[in-house]
């Protein structure tokens, strides 16, 4: 298979699907979606924190810290707007504090919040 059978494979794929798909990627080959933070060579590391600092953050992750008492409803909010199964969600929920979706615009990750937290829950944008 080459890179670009796998690559309209995995574009016909639904969301649950992909999600399905990175899982098994990551338990086969031991590795994790998550970044890592790599030193660039020659460059101190104070200097590397001051030019990161200045830079303006343009995608953000949304991080579910706390259910709080409706669960149920965060659960509902969740499978609207992630479109994720019922078990998925409540995964997301039953192992809290979870990032819930990365990547996401300024507007897009306030909005995700505000509903999250109409519902009672309480949650972080990074």
């Amino acid at each position: 298979m080459t890179k670009e059978e796998l690559l309209e494979a995995i574009e016909k794929m639904s969301v649950v699907e992909l999600i399905e798909f990175v899982k098994a990627i990551e338990e086969k080959f031991g590795v994790s979606g998550m970044p890592m933070a790599v030193p660039m060579a020659g460059v101190p590391q104070a200097q590397q924190q001051a030019g990161s600092q200045e830079a303006e953050k343009t995608t953000f992750d949304v991080v579910l810290t706390s259910v709080g008492q409706a669960k149920i409803q965060v659960i509902k909010v969740l499978r609207e707007t992630l479109n994720v199964s019922l078990k998925e969600a409540n995964d997301l929920v039953s192992t809290t504090p979870q990032v819930i979706k990365k990547g996401l615009s300024k507007e897009e990750a306030e909005d995700l919040k505000n509903k999250l937290s109409a519902v009672g829950a309480t949650v972080e944008i990074k």
